[in-house]
């Protein structure tokens, strides 16, 4: 027999399904005795719904051992053409080349007690740049370079969606050094956390762009359609 909504936090289930590519948002409603009554999605227009149900079932019953009748399950694709979900080629602007930001320049000073940094991101031939500052501890400057790409990025969604900055770190994992960043986005759905991650290879700036943008690039084709 398999498990009920009951017997995991909702909060983790809605962040597994979170997890699933071109998911942007997803809400599960639980009846008293511990079903699962509703689970309504948000998602880009990369995949389709049939694909994205089927996703939803298998990660339900891979990482909860939950089944769950299709029929329960509400996708609302936000974006432009659906087509985009077929095998056909993608929507202009929307591809990996086009939709997803690129880092352009990336720039930080120290002046005082307070360094500042900009983040420069190049998105369909567009240039966004964002700015931050913060007293000039390590962490500090750490935090300021993301901060500054995520306000580039918020140029890039004309303030659509809000996004928190929760922390980021330079971390050693065996002989490597990587960075490591965690994103809150703030939608009229909620708010999902995610995570992204970057090995350092040039230096610890532009893996700390890198690791932030990881965080929320798949997110990115349905943030840019605003």
């Amino acid at each position: 027999m398999g498990q009920r909504i009951a017997d995991f936090a909702v909060e983790e289930i809605e962040s597994s399904l979170g997890q699933i590519a071109e998911v942007t948002a997803a809400r599960v409603v639980a009846s008293p005795d511990g079903g699962i009554l509703e689970i309504h999605v948000l998602s880009t227009t990369l995949k389709s719904p049939k694909q994205l149900v089927r996703d939803i079932e298998s990660t339900l019953m891979a990482g909860f051992n939950i089944a769950v009748d299709h029929k329960k399950i509400s996708i609302a694709q936000l974006g432009g053409d659906t087509s985009a979900a077929s095998d056909e080629a993608p929507v202009p602007g929307r591809d990996e080349q086009g939709a997803r930001p690129r880092i352009h320049a990336i720039n930080a000073s120290v002046s005082g007690l307070y360094s500042d940094a900009a983040v420069t991101l190049e998105v369909g031939g567009e240039l966004y740049d964002g700015r931050a500052s913060a007293p000039s501890s390590q962490t500090g400057r750490q935090r300021i370079i993301a901060q500054a790409t995520l306000n580039a990025v918020s140029m890039v969604t004309n303030g659509s969606h809000t996004f928190a900055l929760e922390d980021v770190a330079i971390i050693r994992l065996g002989r490597e050094e990587v960075a490591v960043s965690c994103v809150t986005i703030v939608s009229p759905l909620g708010e999902q956390s995610f995570t992204g991650s970057a090995m350092v290879r040039q230096n610890e700036k532009d893996s700390i762009v890198r690791a932030t943008l990881d965080a929320i690039n798949r997110r990115m084709g349905f943030l840019t359609t605003a």
